[in-house]
């Protein structure tokens, strides 16, 4: 199971024990028992959680906004109409119908470092700019790798970035081209990484920040 997918369904189950833990306190399904504040939490817990797990526009959503409207925000009746919507969204995302949402929290997640290198570029720290923009990089090659079926370790071991560089352009997955532009955007990473910081300047940052953004839209 993917990363991505473990870390979504905890989430989703984090969600779901605090409800169990609720539910052991109350005599009723709804929570009504335990008080407004009580019940008021827990449908805002679970109500987000589905906002921010489910496919835009999808059923899940849906059901989950007619259950608010229909019965209001703070009913407690939505409870059990909101947990029945999570587990149907927990399920499907543990049977691998959700793949298609993971690739876009993924590449939601690529954005957002690269937006953290560039502000640390922006802010005269080229250095842990380029490091941190390296590992997106390498992090977009093991996921082109799992995608495509390219194995991401060596007997026990993981792959390095060059290994996996070399079987994505042997698997045709990208052309020599850019094997060799990854290749030195690795190099750049590499020198960042181990304090040669005098062989790379800002500007060759900014532009690996560039080619990284461009390479991501093109393959991811």
């Amino acid at each position: 199971m993917a990363l991505l997918t473990e870390t979504i369904l905890a989430q989703i189950d984090a969600v779901f024990k605090d409800h169990d833990e609720a539910r052991r306190r109350s005599k009723y399904d709804d929570l009504s028992d335990l008080g407004n504040a009580a019940t008021s939490e827990m449908i805002t817990r679970v109500a987000a959680t589905i906002d921010r797990l489910a496919p835009p526009n999808s059923q899940y959503r849906e059901n989950a906004k007619a259950s608010l409207k229909h019965l209001g925000a703070d009913h407690a009746a939505n409870i059990p109409v909101l947990v029945g919507i999570l587990r149907a969204l927990k399920a499907d995302y543990a049977a691998g119908h959700l793949q298609r949402v993971e690739q876009l929290i993924q590449a939601d997640l690529f954005a957002d470092f690269l937006e953290m290198a560039e502000h640390l570029l922006d802010q005269g720290y080229k250095d842990p700019s380029a490091v941190l923009a390296g590992s997106v990089l390498e992090e977009q090659l093991r996921k082109l790798c799992v995608q495509n079926a390219i194995a991401i370790t060596l007997g026990d071991k993981p792959k390095t970035a060059d290994a996996m560089n070399a079987d994505l352009a042997a698997a045709q997955v990208y052309n020599k081209l850019d094997q060799k532009s990854v290749t030195a955007w690795l190099d750049l990473r590499n020198k960042a990484a181990h304090g040669r910081y005098t062989e790379y300047n800002t500007e060759q940052v900014r532009k690996l920040l560039q080619a990284i953004r461009e390479f991501s839209a093109r393959h991811l």
